[in-house]
């Protein structure tokens, strides 16, 4: 293989292009990228970026002696719009075409849209030229925000806007906010994360429609409310970036369909990230974006799946000054004990708690809410445990 060619300038992306090079790769590597920017981190953009906190500087992922050391051919602000794979060549929308004998596709997601989002002051958070926006509406003076999802992106974006000053009211369909990642007891803890912190939360209810002339003013709710609002941010979970492949012969459901060594039906092709349907599930989390590239770039240079990603499931969450911690593979039903520290029905006290899921005797999953070190030696127990399962007992 002497060419390969990553599409998307993501984490995992960049990721997938320093394991090329660690594993021995030194042909030619080209990275495209449809966003202007050289790879960021994103999880900052709800949180100290929002705030002024942080600035684009401190976002880079790459630096002068990395991007040298990966020695590749950049291809910024330009959207790959195919897959040629039977030519073996990715095609992009100013025309040009890229041969190429192998393809990382790291594509990533985009942010899933309302009707109405063509209204000024109507944003969504996934890039930063996203949060930049948004950023240069809060700073007008004191806003009426109204997030749309109580998810990771709502709550941390609430979160940021309410520091700022500003009155804030999340709108979430679903009971409780968080409810299929953490069930229905530490979801609760979560609930009472916003109130306590002076934000409105209504949940049970979606929305119908975003109102104004050519600013929004205000939202109209399932129940028949309507909420004034200046600033409205949609929260309401991304969609994967395959548009570009379809007419492609690769398996496209909820994402790239790979094994669980994120090899595609084609051993030419890999996935990894947030578009990458990895062994029947897809993750939008930072550690799959920078555990997967590992394995699919060992398969991609060996044209067969030699490795395989075999990993916890783990993400965090900043909010309201609390750093809320999982582990694990939660199902409903799982009993939730209380292990460490105190949780009232305003939340957690100051010192935090730890808290496991069990299910049939056994822990299956962790959750921390400001216990970092508890948190993260009940995690590699849990790895320990987990992979001790899955080694086959000496006959």
């Amino acid at each position: 293989m002497s060419s390969v060619t990553i599409v998307g300038a993501s984490l995992s992306g960049l990721y997938a292009a320093r394991e090329l090079r660690a594993q021995g790769f030194d042909g030619r590597l080209v990275i495209v990228g449809e966003e202007p920017h050289r790879p960021y981190d994103r999880p900052p953009l709800s949180k100290d970026f929002l705030t002024g906190r942080a600035g684009e500087e401190q976002l880079a992922l790459t630096d002068a002696e990395d991007v040298a050391g990966l020695d590749a051919e950049w291809l910024l602000g330009v959207r790959a719009r195919g897959l040629d794979t039977r030519g073996r060549a990715v095609l992009l929308d100013n025309g040009r075409t890229v041969v190429t004998d192998g393809v990382v596709i790291a594509t990533g997601a985009t942010a899933r849209r309302l009707p109405g989002e063509s209204l000024a002051g109507v944003h969504t958070l996934r890039t930063l030229d996203d949060a930049r926006a948004l950023r240069a509406d809060l700073v007008r003076g004191a806003r009426r925000v109204v997030v749309i999802g109580g998810g990771f992106i709502g709550a941390e974006t609430a979160s940021s806007c309410a520091g700022l000053g500003h009155a804030v009211t999340v709108v979430e369909a679903a009971p409780l906010p968080l409810l299929p990642q953490l069930g229905p007891e530490m979801a609760a803890v979560c609930a009472a994360l916003h109130r306590r912190r002076g934000v409105e939360l209504i949940t049970g209810t979606g929305v119908t429609g975003l109102h104004g002339t050519a600013t929004v003013t205000r939202v109209s709710l399932t129940d028949g409310r309507t909420l004034p609002a200046d600033t409205v941010i949609v929260g309401i979970g991304a969609s994967p970036a395959t548009s570009w492949l379809a007419g492609s012969t690769l398996a496209l459901q909820d994402g790239v369909l790979c094994d669980d060594g994120c090899v595609t039906a084609l051993p030419q092709v890999v996935a990894v990230g947030d578009v990458a349907r990895v062994g029947g599930s897809r993750a939008e989390h930072w550690t799959s974006a920078t555990e997967q590239p590992r394995v699919a770039v060992t398969n991609l240079l060996a044209g067969r799946t030699l490795a395989t990603v075999r990993s916890m499931p783990y993400f965090w969450s900043d909010q309201y000054g609390s750093r809320i911690q999982f582990a694990g593979r939660h199902r409903e039903g799982d009993a939730v004990q209380l292990t460490e520290g105190e949780c009232g029905a305003d939340g957690p006290d100051e010192a935090g708690f730890l808290a496991r899921y069990e299910r049939e005797g056994r822990t299956v999953a962790v959750l921390g809410v400001d216990r970092p070190r508890a948190f993260m030696r009940a995690r590699r127990a849990l790895q320990r445990e987990e992979g001790e399962r899955a080694v086959p007992a000496a006959l």
